[in-house]
């Protein structure tokens, strides 16, 4: 038993430390080219979004008596969530690091170069809205609710934890693919932090492990089924890992093309945008 605790031990640590690592090397590489060329505004703005509602959920579920004594009644062969310290202290770590990296698309703030098109698009502004919205719609479900949230068996308030869960799990479906089309139409992944993506994989991978060995070891497998965000979090997360991997080294290699010839071709194509934009 000792020794599965440990190996449990062990996988959480190492994949808390690769995710929490992977939050750097895009902030690094802005800082030293002085610039966010090449990124979209999109993805920071909608990612900052996802974390603040899995910091919401991890919490609810590690610290509230209410949340883990619902959670309980729901799946009374496995009572004890599969939310750790670890996802708790994970959690209010991206919220920090994904909040600065938003924060460097403004120009007062850090003065970095960027481009005329670099905004947050109206298709995710529209997300983050719709999201917030389903969110206070069942809210107001569980207070009007006959037993006020407080009964387990009807609308109750791990309910509405589960609705910002799934916050988190949408975006993490969608926050990847402005990034993925921005690479498209450059036909480039410069200014992209490939070294992020490698250990978000590698996060990615010993997450799904993690809770896999938690439910084993729970000896129910309700342990998934009932934290459905954090293995979905981790599978999804593999998904788009492997597609922006064979951007960098199969699709968009660039062996004759160097960093500042994108660059100045991305400078270029940001100037006619700018001047077609004030035409209009």
């Amino acid at each position: 038993m000792a020794s599965s605790q440990a190996i449990q031990f062990a996988k959480a640590v190492s994949r808390t430390a690769s995710w929490s690592l992977s939050f750097y090397p895009q902030p690094i590489l802005n800082i030293r080219r002085h610039s966010t060329t090449g990124t979209t505004p999109s993805f920071p703005f909608i990612n900052t979004l996802g974390f603040i509602s899995y910091l919401t959920y991890t919490l609810s579920f590690y610290a509230s008596p209410l949340i883990r004594h619902q959670y309980a009644t729901r799946n009374p062969s496995a009572p004890n969530p599969t939310v750790q310290l670890n996802d708790v202290v994970f959690a209010i770590h991206a919220v920090i690091l994904s909040s600065l990296v938003w924060s460097m698309f403004a120009p007062r703030i850090w003065g970095f170069e960027q481009g005329a098109a670099q905004r947050v698009g109206t298709v995710i502004w529209g997300i983050a809205i719709g999201c917030v919205l389903v969110v206070i719609l069942v809210t107001i479900l569980v207070a009007a609710s006959p037993g006020g949230g407080y009964d387990a068996e009807q609308w109750a308030w791990i309910d509405v934890v589960y609705a910002v869960s799934y916050i988190k799990l949408f975006v993490t479906v969608i926050k990847y693919i402005p990034q993925a089309h921005t690479n498209y139409v450059r036909k480039s992944t410069v200014g992209w932090s490939i070294e992020q993506i490698m250990m978000d994989l590698v996060g990615g991978v010993l997450s799904m492990i993690q809770l896999v060995i938690d439910s084993l070891l729970e000896g129910d497998w309700s342990g998934v089924t009932g934290n459905p965000v954090k293995f979905g979090l981790g599978y999804v997360s593999v998904v788009f890992d492997v597609i922006f991997i064979l951007q960098r080294y199969v699709f968009y290699r660039e062996p004759r093309r160097g960093a500042k010839e994108v660059e100045a071709e991305d400078g270029e194509r940001s100037r006619l945008l700018g001047e077609r934009d004030d035409q209009r």
